[in-house]
């Protein structure tokens, strides 16, 4: 089940970045830390979101400006931290089954 009712196309750059980074952070033992991490700042997901938007000049220099865009756009909705989560697999009922 995906939590969030609008899922971005398929030609838009977020998924594989999100695809990419479940890897890297699978392969590093990170996925733990960044779930409590996520569980703890989700209230402030709104504002991170605005943090994204003023920061996307100098992170553009590293991520894709579009990246960065739709992922600001995913904290802005209710259920963006979870459709996060479950994009990165770090839900358990994705681990469960």
């Amino acid at each position: 089940m995906n939590p969030l009712p609008v899922e971005p196309a398929e030609n838009d750059p977020l998924l594989p970045w999100l695809a990419t980074c479940k890897q890297r952070l699978h392969a590093l033992g990170l996925d733990g830390l960044l779930g409590a991490l996520l569980d703890a700042a989700a209230p402030l997901a709104p504002l991170g979101a605005q943090l994204l938007y003023v920061a996307q000049p100098t992170l553009g220099l590293a991520l894709s400006p579009r990246v960065i865009s739709q992922l600001a756009d995913v904290l802005e909705e209710p259920e963006g931290v979870a459709w996060l989560r479950w994009h990165l697999g770090l839900d358990e009922d994705q681990n469960e089954s």
